[in-house]
């Protein structure tokens, strides 16, 4: 699978705005599906910005009334932004592999990558993503969220990876749908773990890790 980059590698990295990400990925997708193009996988750290996939209800959306993109992926409301490590695989599917297989596959992925920093995350029966364990004094905390659209026989949309970005853009919403559940990150575990002066990877060097979808 090819990796591109879309300004997290420039030298001096820079945000992208959702909507041109989506023309992109609508673009690559229409590429591969076509087999005029490799199996891809887009990386990038967006301006802040929520979205809302095909099961969203009205509820969950922001409440302070902060504007929504409504999206073609499954799954429900979520925000991305600074901090946050958005990865678009666009993938066509061997028959045989559904929709549900995929996003296994693409969980175990994202299990295996923050395990090479020793974190030990896993799934909730039920539940879609990556997730951190209840540990006593609160929820489970999810720490990646995923959502996938399938057509063509060609993935499309995929995962948002917390790794240091500001939680607060969570609380504005209940994200996924989800509202007995917290929201983590890959800093804020690290922290957890090793202490306030843990070492946390940059999104580049989270992408680059040879466990992120090749």
């Amino acid at each position: 699978i090819n990796a591109e980059y879309m300004g997290i590698a420039d030298s001096r990295p820079t945000r992208t705005e959702y909507n041109k990400c989506w023309a992109h990925q609508r673009e690559v997708h229409a590429e591969v599906s076509a087999h005029q193009r490799p199996n891809t996988v887009i990386y990038v750290e967006h301006d802040p910005v929520y979205t809302a996939g095909r099961r969203t209800r009205k509820e969950a959306y922001p409440f302070d009334g902060t504007p929504v993109v409504p999206v073609d992926r499954g799954g429900e409301i979520t925000w991305h932004g600074p901090g946050q490590l958005v990865g678009y695989p666009i993938v066509f599917l061997q028959r045989g592999i559904g929709v549900v297989d995929y996003v296994r596959r693409v969980e175990e992925a994202i299990i295996r990558l923050v395990a090479q920093y020793g974190l030990r995350a896993g799934r909730v029966p039920g539940r879609t993503g990556v997730w951190f364990p209840s540990d006593g004094v609160g929820p489970e905390r999810k720490v990646c969220a995923i959502g996938i659209r399938v057509s063509r026989q060609t993935a499309m949309h995929g995962f948002a990876l917390n790794i240091d970005p500001d939680t607060a853009g969570f609380d504005n919403i209940i994200p996924c749908g989800i509202s007995d559940a917290d929201v983590t990150s890959m800093a804020r575990e690290l922290r957890r773990l090793y202490g306030p002066d843990a070492e946390v990877p940059s999104l580049l060097e989270v992408a680059g890790n040879p466990c992120t979808l090749r």
